[in-house]
């Protein structure tokens, strides 16, 4: 038996051990998971022993192999440092192709924070947004981080929010809200059009980690005159920087991005 097959069942074993977490069960049996691998039992056992004796695995009382949470832990540290490091560098070279203000944002509450930004001397922006909350429902993130979230989380994050008119197209309530949510979804990234202040335009795309997790939003912000026409590049270029920086924090690209309304 070769190195690689013997690593590569080893990796099947640990995965087979995360989508039994993932289905609600306390990790899994030797029986549990050969049965799930169709493979030998002496076989996967030998695979979640060498699992378990380089620390991706721990062992329960009941001597259920589950994953060792640490690991994740650590991932998770790795994570958010990589997106304020590689994300300034996304950033940096979203801005040069679009010679547009670029953020990265996440999602804190019912608001969104901007974590990263890059601001070049042509977008003619004034201040930094760093560190600055702004409500989830019109902000240039706020689309894109709930991405995935199912329509009940929504409500139960706005649901003691007033929905404050911020710009001419802000959204006046949650199912407003959820319709351009939808539109994003089938587009393929956000557009937010004079939501957060008048005359301000920009899209947005989610960024998802090693968990299939969004984690923040990369965003070009800018003047609606002079972003609106160049929608098409933009995003395309957007697609190509969001998933540049999705492979740096382990996540897999998201595609369904193009140039085209």
């Amino acid at each position: 038996m070769s190195k690689t097959s013997s690593m590569g069942r080893g990796m099947m074993a640990i995965f087979a051990v995360g989508d039994r977490h993932a289905e609600g069960h306390d990790g899994g049996t030797v029986a549990e998971i050969a049965a799930r691998l169709d493979k030998d039992r002496s076989q996967v056992s030998r695979s979640l022993k060498g699992a378990h004796q380089e620390g991706f695995l721990a062992r329960t009382g009941d001597r259920a192999y589950t994953l060792d949470w640490s690991l994740l832990t650590d991932a998770q540290l790795v994570t958010g440092q990589r997106l304020r490091t590689d994300g300034l560098t996304a950033l940096e070279g979203l801005a040069t192709e679009t010679n547009e203000a670029c953020f990265l944002g996440v999602l804190s509450g019912n608001s969104t924070v901007t974590i990263a930004e890059h601001v070049p001397a042509s977008a003619n922006l004034v201040g930094s947004w760093l560190g600055r909350p702004y409500p989830a429902y019109c902000s240039d993130a706020g689309q894109a981080l709930l991405w995935d979230a199912p329509e009940d989380e929504i409500r139960r994050i706005f649901q003691d929010v007033e929905f404050v008119r911020h710009g001419p197209n802000t959204p006046a309530s949650v199912e407003e809200f959820l319709g351009r949510l939808e539109d994003a979804r089938a587009r393929g990234y956000s557009i937010v059009d004079e939501e957060a202040e008048p005359g301000l335009y920009s899209l947005a795309a989610p960024i998802r980690d090693f968990k299939g997790e969004i984690v923040a939003a990369v965003q070009v912000v800018g003047p609606k005159s002079r972003l609106e026409p160049q929608r098409g590049s933009h995003a395309l270029a957007l697609a190509s920087w969001r998933d540049w920086l999705e492979a740096r924090v382990g996540g897999t690209a998201s595609g369904g991005i193009s140039g085209n309304p």
